[in-house]
């Protein structure tokens, strides 16, 4: 079976079409919660892995792009959002993006990779992507805090914790602004369900610490 094909069944069976109009509202209330104020409203962003398009087609900016190995991608893509259908590991395959984009946001993407060189790979094509000053948005599984159901996803490869991916951000030539280990729940299909309790748990940080199964990282490049 082809990667592109074995991607949409795999998606296709993990979220009905209720379930994913229910991710588009939850994101919706995530990024005009807590993530639009990480993202300048005229800045050049890109989306790395968001096949949905629920971040991109929501976030409040003045470019949008998205780098998805999914063809489907760009069904679901909103007219302003200039989407790439290619393998970001690939280096043939990779555009000039070199210094083009004020923020780069990359959710629930690190754990499908199959080894560290492959995370290094991503993390230092964001640092060459991103203007001086500019920054990278994680939000991602914490092996730390998630390792029970961490592999109860068939295609999740690579343990990560906040600890590690800051070590590889830093070496790479980061500086990390925010660093949250205990952030949201570990999967979408978990609490909190609807968008009111999201509401309610993003103003309640305290509650992380119980039910925090992902991280956020926010880490800007480091001016030459």
């Amino acid at each position: 079976m082809k990667a592109d094909t074995y991607l949409k069944k795999l998606y296709a069976n993990r979220f009905d079409s209720a379930q994913m109009q229910a991710k588009r509202v939850l994101w919706k209330v995530l990024i005009d919660e807590f993530i639009q104020k990480y993202v300048p409203t005229r800045s050049a962003v890109l989306d790395i892995g968001g096949g949905y398009c629920e971040f991109i087609n929501q976030i409040k900016a003045g470019e949008k792009c998205l780098i998805d190995l999914n063809p489907d991608s760009k069904l679901f893509a909103n007219p302003e959002v200039k989407v790439v259908n290619i393998d970001v590991l690939n280096l043939g395959d990779r555009p000039a993006f070199t210094e083009q984009f004020d923020r780069i946001f990359i959710s629930n993407f690190f754990e499908h990779l199959r080894n560290k060189e492959e995370l290094i790979e991503i993390i230092s094509f964001c640092f060459d992507a991103l203007k001086p000053s500019g920054s990278i948005l994680v939000i991602q599984p914490n092996f730390k805090y998630s390792y029970k159901e961490y592999y109860d996803f068939i295609d999740h490869q690579l343990p990560i914790t906040h600890l590690s991916l800051q070590e590889l951000l830093q070496t790479v030539g980061f500086e990390v602004d925010v660093m949250i280990p205990r952030f949201l729940p570990f999967s979408t299909k978990g609490r909190p369900a609807s968008p009111l309790l999201l509401k309610v748990y993003l103003k309640l940080p305290f509650l992380w610490q119980f039910l925090g199964g992902q991280m956020f990282v926010k880490a800007s490049k480091l001016k030459k």
